[in-house]
């Protein structure tokens, strides 16, 4: 699978509020199958499944069995790769272009203060 593929299924995964629910409930702790039943009442148990299989696919929860029980751990991985790759270089460049914008505007208001100074001031010649 690509590099874009796998961009592709995780993009897909994090694009339905029911899935950022879930990872959301995994944050601080694995849960089992049944616990992210329990907290997500609007949704039934064989939508959660399809829910989970959807994640697990795009890499962002691993699934152990213990026993009858199923945990799901959040994998951020794939979260901090999206990160790197678009967020971190998207926001560096925005920050460097508002900075552009407040040297622009600060040389302006620089500049047409100093020319009013000059003007106003009848002592000027």
């Amino acid at each position: 699978m690509s590099t874009e593929d796998t961009y592709d299924l995780l993009f897909k995964a994090l694009g339905h509020r029911a899935r950022r629910q879930m990872l959301d409930l995994l944050k601080d702790a694995p849960q089992t199958t049944g616990a992210l039943c329990d907290a997500l009442p609007e949704i039934d148990r064989c939508t959660v499944m399809q829910h989970l299989r959807v994640l697990e696919k795009a890499g962002l929860v691993v699934v152990e069995r213990r026993g009858r029980e199923r945990w799901n751990h959040l994998d951020a991985l794939p979260i901090h790769d999206i990160q790197q790759r678009w967020i971190g270089p998207y926001a560096a460049h925005a920050v460097s272009m508002m900075a552009q914008i407040r040297h622009a505007v600060d040389d302006e208001t620089g500049s047409a203060t100093t020319a009013r100074t000059k003007d106003d001031d009848p002592a000027k010649p």
